[in-house]
């Protein structure tokens, strides 16, 4: 299912990100690196483990300008290694 941003939300905006991956303590980093390479700026991470312990989840906020550059983090944060999801 496509989803076209432009009709839904107002840029740039503030959007959140939420990588779901296998538990690592250097996830949050890669997000965030990951993340500066399309939007440079300071971040700050959240992370959840799950019930297990076997995967974090990890969100960030950030400030959009476009669904192109939604898209485009949605893709980069995918191809981090270890990411299961990206929501």
């Amino acid at each position: 299912m496509k989803v076209n941003f432009d009709e839904l939300v107002e840029f740039p905006s503030v959007f959140p990100f939420k990588v779901m991956g296998l538990a690592d303590p250097k996830l949050p980093e890669r997000v965030v690196s990951a993340v500066q390479k399309h939007a440079p700026g300071d971040y700050t991470t959240t992370v959840r483990p799950s019930s297990k312990g076997n995967y974090h989840a990890v969100s960030i906020r950030v400030t959009v300008t476009s669904q192109t550059h939604i898209e485009a983090l949605y893709k980069a944060l995918g191809e981090i290694e270890g990411v299961k999801h990206v929501l």
